[in-house]
């Protein structure tokens, strides 16, 4: 486990000048970007847009370098020391491995996403002194590019706004720490912000939303098998107590204990330490057995988790997720081209990720992400609380319900069995890819 592969620091001072021009050079690009970009007015008749003016170029520009500059101001403030920049928090730039696996994820996703919506649109037209040439194939795939912003800042509303839901208690004290950067997203969440996201792009572009879907939902899979690498480095998402007999195993460092690319230790320890670290409960080691009172062989979680400076074994159910997302990936790829009606490949991810996800939680052990008696405890039910224990098999989470909403919606849709080209709006018969 790598939780930060490097942390860059800037106490000298040629690092501090080599920042400022990293920052300068950004706003730049940025406002160069503004002025590039920049349109005149739209022609009513021709619906063309005329030449920018050298105002419209400069006001563009200037918005966008005002962006810049206020972005440019937070990371410096951030990273560099008081001495060097006023109001400096001196933490440096860390590279953490999860922002780096979730980041690629996102990435590959995108990419692998224009491709197939390229192909998916592909139609093949005689231009003169061109020959034949895909006209609207590439149109589609730009189209695909555009609409990765839009999920992008769906799927971290909604996964933040997810998140705050499941924790309301611990928000509800200080509600201005929901728009805090620290805290922790929801996958569920990010999945139905950019859902929603993705509807209202097609909506606004005239496009298919259940044929887009097709096409980019398989996608998804492969982004999260990446980010689930990137939730195991970070010590999140973990699993139930495995025994330490068990082959599965893992454990995960506390401070002082996880290292960077260069063997340099860590200050911060992972997200499962920390859970051990205050939870009063027993465990038999041996078998991995929680209890809520001691018993013969049984030892208090946080005392060994002080004591060994690592969590106990607990099941890799980041590593079990990630690799079913590949084989999801993989598996809806080739089901492309049995397609039977537009939302066929849609349908079928609803329904096999909601039996993947709802069979790794079974093996999750951390009850922070919301389930049954965590909402009776907030609710002040605690007889009803205690009747749910942390372990039992009906203490359901918050990500096996909306699971059950999403297999039923696939099924839903599954049924329907609405044959390609007999509604109306869609276009011919998809092409296998």
């Amino acid at each position: 486990m790598i939780p930060v592969l490097l942390r860059l620091s800037f106490t000298s001072l040629w690092m501090q000048l080599l920042l400022y021009a990293v920052a300068v050079g950004v706003v730049s690009s940025i406002a160069y970007n503004g002025w590039q970009g920049a349109v005149g007015p739209v022609d009513a008749k021709t619906d063309k847009a005329a030449p920018a003016s050298l105002q419209d170029k400069l006001l563009r520009a200037g918005g966008f370098a005002a962006i810049g500059l206020a972005l440019a101001y937070f990371g410096l403030m951030y990273a560099l020391p008081a001495d060097a920049f006023p109001g400096g928090k001196g933490e440096g730039i860390p590279l953490h491995t999860y922002g780096v696996l979730l980041a690629a994820g996102f990435s590959c996703a995108v990419a692998v996403a224009g491709r197939l919506a390229q192909d998916e649109w592909r139609r093949v037209t005689a231009v003169p002194g061109r020959g034949f040439v895909d006209t609207e194939g590439p149109k589609k795939r730009e189209q695909v590019m555009d609409l990765a912003f839009w999920v992008l800042v769906g799927g971290l509303v909604g996964s933040r706004v997810l998140f705050v839901m499941v924790n309301w208690q611990d928000y509800a004290k200080d509600w201005t720490q929901a728009f805090s950067l620290g805290g922790g997203l929801v996958f569920y969440g990010g999945l139905i912000g950019a859902g929603l996201a993705a509807y209202l792009f097609a909506r606004k572009y005239d496009l298919d939303f259940l044929r887009l879907a097709d096409v980019c939902i398989p996608t998804v899979s492969l982004g999260q098998c990446l980010g689930r690498l990137g939730c195991f480095s970070a010590g999140c998402c973990w699993g139930d107590m495995a025994g330490s007999h068990s082959h599965t195993g893992v454990t995960f460092p506390g401070a002082g204990v996880a290292q960077d690319l260069f063997g340099r230790l860590g200050h911060a320890s992972s997200l499962a330490y920390g859970s051990q670290a205050g939870d009063d409960r027993f465990v038999v080691e041996a078998t991995g057995q929680v209890l809520h009172q001691a018993a013969p062989g049984a030892v208090r979680i946080s005392d060994w988790v002080a004591q060994h400076g690592t969590t106990l074994p607990v099941y890799p159910t980041q590593l079990f997720e990630s690799v079913g997302q590949l084989g999801l990936f993989v598996a809806l790829l080739y089901a492309r081209r049995f397609r039977r009606f537009h939302g066929h490949i849609f349908a079928l991810w609803l329904m096999a990720y909601a039996v993947l996800r709802t069979t790794v939680e079974l093996f999750r052990g951390d009850v922070e992400r919301g389930t049954l008696h965590g909402l009776l405890e907030s609710l002040g039910a605690q007889g009803l609380a205690a009747a749910v224990p942390l372990e039992a098999w009906y203490n359901v989470s918050t990500s096996q319900f909306i699971s059950l909403c999403m297999f039923t919606f696939g099924a839903i849709l599954l049924a329907r069995h609405r044959p390609v080209g007999e509604a109306a709006g869609l276009g011919p018969t998809p092409s296998a890819a």
